[in-house]
C-alpha cells in the first residue's frame, strides 16, 4: 500500500517512476490466498477511514470496489472463548475491498502496470549511488538472475523497517535516518485459514458462534474472522485465525504441522467448533503488526534522494500505510 501510493502520487505529478516488487503481484499484507473453497484475506482483515485524503482517494477509485463489512460488533473474548463485550468502537466502520483485500492495491497499481512501470518478481538486493549522484538499483529475479536498473534521481524503500535497514547495510550505505529505525518493533504473525465445505448444506449455513469477528485474549489467538461473512465472498464457511504477537514470536521457527495443531486446538476452544475442517492453510508473516512505531509519517533525505515509508512509521493500520506513502511523495515533490 505505502509503496504504490507513493509511486502513483509521484506519477500523477508528472514524475517517471519504476516500482520493483518482490512478489508476483503488489499488495503486501493485503495479499489474498486462494483455495478450492474461496479466498482468504491472509493479512489485513479490514480497514478504517479516518484521514480525509484516504477517503477522497477511495471515493475516486472503482465504484463498489470497497464495501462496508457489516460486522456490527467485534466481540472481545476471554481466554476461554467467553464474550466479555460486544461494543464496537464508536462510529468506526469496517471496510473491505472486494473480491479480496488485495483488490484495492491492485486497482491503484493498475496504471503503473499498464505503463510498464511495475516490475514484479524483482527483489531489490543492492543500491549504488554513482559519481553523477544518481542511483542504480540491483534486482534479482525468481530465476536467480540479477539486473542493474537505473539511473534514478531518488529511491524509496517501501519495506518493513528491519528489511530496509538490512538493504542499507548490504549496500554499505550510511544514512542518517537508519538509526531512527532501531526503535521500530514489528511482531510476526502465524495465520491459519480454515474451510468447512459441509457448512453450505441446506439448513446449515454457519458453524459455531453467531458472531463474525472477534479479538481474543487467548494466549495463542489474537483475532478470528469469518471470511464468508465479508461482502462479495464465496459463501463456503471459512475462517481466518491470526495468532497473537507474543505466541507468534515464541513459535516463529516451529514446524508448520506443530503450529497448525496448536492453533486448531485453540480455535476449537474459542469458537466451540470441533468439526474437522475440509481445508487448512498456514501463512507465516515475519513482519506483521507494529508494536512500536517510528512516530513520524516517513523518513526522507533530500540530499541523498533516499527515503522510506510504511505503516510502521505510524502504526499498523492499512490507512497508516496510505498516509506514510502519500506524505513521502509530497516531501519528495
Amino acid at each position: 500500500m505505502a509503496g504504490v501510493v507513493c509511486a502513483r502520487t509521484l506519477a500523477q505529478a508528472g514524475h517517471a517512476v519504476d516500482v520493483f516488487e518482490a512478489a508476483p503481484q503488489p499488495g503486501g499484507r493485503t495479499a489474498a490466498l486462494d483455495s478450492p473453497f474461496g479466498s482468504f484475506d491472509s493479512g489485513a482483515q479490514y480497514f478504517t477511514v479516518r484521514d480525509g485524503r484516504f477517503q477522497t482517494a477511495l471515493m475516486q477509485t472503482v465504484p463498489d470496489l470497497c464495501r462496508r463489512w457489516s460486522v456490527s460488533t467485534v466481540r472481545m473474548l476471554d481466554a476461554a472463548g467467553r464474550v466479555t463485550t460486544a461494543a464496537p468502537p464508536p462510529s468506526e466502520a469496517h471496510w473491505v475491498a472486494t473480491p479480496t483485500m488485495g483488490s484495492l492495491v491492485d486497482a491503484w497499481a493498475a496504471p503503473l502496470a499498464q505503463a510498464g512501470q511495475l516490475h514484479t518478481d524483482q527483489t531489490v538486493v543492492g543500491l549504488t549511488r554513482g559519481d553523477g549522484l544518481r542511483w542504480q538499483v540491483r534486482t534479482r529475479s525468481r530465476d536467480g538472475s540479477t539486473h542493474e536498473r537505473g539511473e534514478f534521481d531518488a529511491v524509496v524503500l517501501a519495506l518493513p523497517a528491519p528489511q530496509a535497514q538490512a538493504l542499507l547495510l548490504q549496500s554499505q550505505l550510511d544514512v542518517a535516518w537508519s538509526a531512527a529505525l532501531d526503535g521500530v518493533d514489528i511482531a510476526p504473525c502465524w495465520t491459519m485459514m480454515l474451510a468447512f465445505a459441509h457448512a453450505v448444506q441446506p439448513g446449515l449455513t454457519t458453524l459455531g458462534p453467531q458472531w463474525n469477528a472477534a479479538r481474543s485474549t487467548h494466549h495463542r489467538i489474537a483475532w478470528l474472522a469469518r471470511e464468508s461473512s465479508k461482502p462479495a465472498r464465496n459463501q463456503v464457511e471459512r475462517w481466518t485465525v491470526q495468532a497473537s504477537p507474543a505466541w507468534s514470536r515464541e513459535h516463529l521457527q516451529d514446524e508448520p504441522a506443530r503450529v497448525q495443531g496448536k492453533l486448531l486446538k485453540a480455535f476449537a476452544e474459542v469458537t466451540g467448533i470441533h468439526a474437522a475442517p475440509t481445508h487448512v492453510q498456514l501463512r507465516r508473516w515475519q513482519y506483521a503488526q507494529t508494536q512500536s512505531s517510528l512516530g513520524q509519517t516517513c523518513v526522507w533525505d533530500a540530499e541523498l534522494g533516499l527515503g522510506a515509508c510504511g505503516d510502521w512509521c505510524l502504526g499498523y493500520r492499512l490507512e497508516d500505510a496510505f498516509v506514510s506513502g502519500l506524505e513521502l511523495a509530497l516531501a519528495m515533490a
